[in-house]
């Protein structure tokens, strides 16, 4: 082996290892499938298939209708790859397209393209980036092992910041603002 052969292999492993890591940060396969989902979408309505001298003519009004749903899939599918925050939008409006597309586009493409644009548009909204799944296991072990205590007032979504923490009487101040008639809106009547 000579040595252009090896650094033409390094550089080949390198870039299967830099794909590797941006296919795993973003919805790849949802993106991928949205954009297979416009091939039959698109493509039927304007075939002109033959077999020698049978010609399968397929008139119908659905070119333009067939055009739009496949440009957009195509678009929505660049959107998983390149604008992963987006996900969802675009995993509901390529759910949407392929709806509509069964109605529009020869039952979406014969079923093909309908199918490809609800599983893309499906794995595109269920997809959670690396970083979301390890936050929580990330803050399992900060707190050196054992699990995050809470108490009753954080459990509820606030924190009464005029109670004691000991006792959970009310304080001075909350004394004062009773008195004054401020803690329950100002309905108390004198």
């Amino acid at each position: 082996m000579s040595a252009e052969s090896l650094a033409a292999r390094e550089r080949l492993a390198r870039w299967r290892v830099s794909f590797r890591h941006w296919r795993w940060q973003r919805p790849f396969w949802a993106g991928l499938l949205t954009l297979l989902a416009s091939v039959p979408i698109v493509y039927i309505p304007y075939a002109d298939p033959s077999f020698s001298d049978f010609s399968l003519r397929l008139a119908t009004t659905t070119g333009s209708g067939s055009l739009i749903i496949g440009v957009l899939l195509i678009v929505l599918g660049f959107t998983f790859w390149f604008q992963r925050h987006a996900r969802v939008f675009a995993g509901v409006a390529a759910i949407l397209l392929g709806l509509v597309s069964l109605v529009v586009s020869n039952f979406g493409g014969f079923l093909a393209g309908f199918l490809l644009a609800l599983i893309g548009g499906a794995m595109g909204i269920a997809w959670v980036s690396g970083e979301d799944q390890d936050a929580p296991a990330n803050k399992h072990r900060r707190n050196g092992g054992e699990e995050p205590t809470t108490s009753a007032s954080d459990s509820e979504g606030f924190k009464d910041s005029e109670t004691s923490e000991e006792s959970g009487a009310p304080t001075e101040k909350a004394d004062a603002r009773a008195e004054a008639g401020q803690l329950d809106g100002g309905s108390r009547a004198g």
